[in-house]
């Protein structure tokens, strides 16, 4: 899925952003489909955490669909004991953040969103380099031979 040093930068994004909001309890970056890609979530079983963030994101997309509010953004869930915050990380990744309840709502989605759009990045460049390097090239494809690169007309 993503490539050993991708996922590296990946926990490198997830323990930076632990440590820029200390209430934070855990952080989890998965594929759409509820695979892990890197988590720093102690005391947590993070396959069980992307398997269920997975099943609630097709819920929120289905109903942002429904409504008319367009793409999925961000889910956030409050329980007794703290939130959940899912955000979308690319279009193959979400974003998971585990937090306490005295965290501070409105910074929790500040560096939610930021970390999602970097950890996004990241997993897309993976995910289409791997597209690319997995898929023959053009020429194969057609039986028509490669095209010479034409600088465009100036006029």
């Amino acid at each position: 899925m993503v490539p050993e040093a991708e996922v590296k930068d990946v926990l490198d994004e997830l323990q930076r952003l632990r440590a820029r909001v200390p209430l934070l309890t855990g952080a989890l970056a998965a594929s759409t489909d509820g695979l892990v890609v890197a988590h720093d979530t102690p005391g947590i079983e993070a396959e069980g955490v992307a398997a269920l963030t997975a099943a609630a994101l097709g819920v929120s997309i289905r109903m942002a669909d429904a409504t008319g509010r367009g793409g999925f953004r961000e889910l956030l869930i409050r329980g007794e004991n703290g939130y959940i915050a899912t955000y979308a990380a690319g279009s193959s990744a979400v974003l998971t953040l585990l937090a306490e309840d005295r965290i501070n709502v409105g910074r929790l989605h500040l560096e939610g969103r930021r970390a999602g759009a970097r950890i996004g990045e990241v997993v897309d460049a993976a995910q289409e380099h791997a597209d690319r390097s997995a898929a023959p090239p053009r020429a194969q494809q057609s039986g028509a031979l490669p095209r010479r690169a034409t600088t465009p007309d100036p006029t």
